[in-house]
């Protein structure tokens, strides 16, 4: 009886890389020991040829005599969703949703699911069973009938029950759970992780319907799989946030179709996620008494203003090597604005340790929070508070100067939306502002010793 040969191949946990033989280095990415050995077996010519749409026949087109049709995108309930994607679900789209354990992905996805009617929806879950959906759904406490559940992992059964259902939106929960035919190796390995996703763009592609994939991350953040699967999709959506707060974070870090500066705002119940339509409002502390070190800052968030809350303590320095600590905020940048301050000013912050906080747990990269932070730190230097109804939003050059920044009309509505008195910026932002039309007394600042001397003469 002859033996039957077992075909592996080497991949590469990092990027997917294939090789002949084990390596230490991956000549793609350059990740040490990332190699590993997997079974493959090649597929059938039958398994390439189109499956859910035969009748199509791609032929090279002129790219002037394609024609574009309207088609609509699909409205999600809620708006926060709608938003990071770019305005809604485009068909046909791959959607790769990834977050922390625990964190809500699968809440999220079925309280989608269970709100959005008038649509078919298929949720195939390989972690959990039918009654453990349920519970969640019923703690949820929105029903659908439109809404079905599917406990399988083979995709060969996926598509067999997709043929019969003929959904209108699907959800995968999770892509690393699911194992085809065509490979051999063990659910979740690189091969069957690239494959699975294959064979589910296939099928989104050819019959136009979306399809939502939930990902693992590993330890370091990253999806879990190869980076290859971010490249296939057309959306890379990452779920953000601390188990210990109930506030999570919906970014986009890929979208074929939208913007990537969106942010989603989320509050966790349980009664399932509730969209926050005002974050300015939950970012800001609600203190009686005024204490120094705090001010508020303007920020943009894609199309979105943010109204932010600085948090910055300076004390002396007890181990002779000041510290500088953030957290949401560069610690990089910050050592640049002490030497702002230290050089231009005349402040000596060089013996000090110096903290500063972004409260709510969000991070910032928007160079507009520099005047916020400047002023935080020299309120928390001098310890003497910053009236509350106060505001920043400019940029703070090397030399001390205070810069212009985009949007400016925005920042500046939202302010006086949440009751804000007074805002400080660059004085060249002036140009494009019409004052009169802003009840809130606006602060033309050009350095920062001007600014000093508004806040603490």
């Amino acid at each position: 009886m002859a033996k039957t040969k077992v075909k592996t191949a080497f991949f590469c946990q990092s990027c997917g890389a294939q090789y002949p033989k084990w390596v230490g280095k991956c000549s793609s990415c350059n990740e040490w020991n990332t190699i590993v050995e997997e079974i493959i077996s090649k597929p059938d010519p039958a398994d390439v040829k189109s499956t859910f749409n035969p009748k199509r026949n791609s032929k090279p087109t002129q790219v002037e005599k394609i024609e574009l049709s309207d088609i609509p995108r699909l409205k999600l309930p809620g708006t926060e969703l709608n938003r990071v994607l770019g305005g809604g679900l485009v068909p046909g789209s791959l959607i790769l949703f990834g977050g922390d354990p625990g964190i809500g992905k699968s809440t999220l996805m079925l309280q989608m699911s269970l709100r959005l009617k008038g649509s078919k929806i298929l949720y195939v879950t390989g972690e959990e069973s039918e009654q453990q959906i349920k519970m969640r759904a019923d703690r949820i406490g929105n029903k659908n009938p439109d809404c079905y559940i599917l406990t399988e992992t083979s995709t060969q059964n996926i598509f067999h029950h997709i043929k019969e259902l003929q959904p209108n939106v699907l959800v995968i929960d999770s892509i690393q759970t699911l194992h085809t035919a065509v490979i051999d190796s063990s659910p979740g390995s690189i091969s069957q992780v690239r494959e699975c996703t294959s064979e589910l763009m296939r099928y989104a592609k050819e019959t136009a319907t979306p399809v939502f994939l939930i990902g693992h991350i590993t330890k370091d953040g990253n999806i879990a799989g190869p980076k290859i699967l971010e490249h296939m999709v057309d959306v890379v959506l990452q779920f953000e946030g601390d188990r210990n707060h109930i506030y999570r974070l919906l970014r986009s870090i890929k979208n074929r179709f939208g913007s990537t500066n969106e942010l989603g705002i989320y509050e966790m119940y349980g009664e399932g996620l509730r969209e926050v339509e005002n974050p300015s409002e939950i970012l800001i502390s609600s203190i009686d008494e005024q204490l120094s070190g705090v001010a508020i800052g303007a920020t943009m968030e894609g199309n979105r203003p943010l109204l932010i809350e600085i948090q910055a303590l300076v004390s002396s320095a007890a181990y002779g090597t000041p510290q500088r600590s953030t957290t949401g905020f560069d610690t990089r940048r910050l050592n640049m604005l002490l030497a702002v301050l230290e050089k231009r000013c005349g402040f000596k912050l060089g013996s000090k340790d110096v903290f500063l906080n972004v409260a709510g747990g969000i991070k910032v990269n928007d160079p507009s929070v520099d005047l916020a932070v400047i002023s935080a730190v020299l309120s928390s230097g001098e310890d003497m508070p910053i009236d509350s109804n106060t505001c920043f939003a400019a940029e703070v050059g090397l030399s001390g100067e205070i810069r212009p920044i985009s949007r400016i009309d925005q920042r500046i509505a939202e302010a006086e939306k949440l009751g804000f008195k007074r805002m400080f910026i660059s004085k060249y932002n002036q140009k494009g502002i019409t004052i009169k039309k802003h009840k809130i007394e606006i602060v033309f600042v050009s350095k920062v010793e001007e600014v000093f001397e508004h806040l603490f003469a």
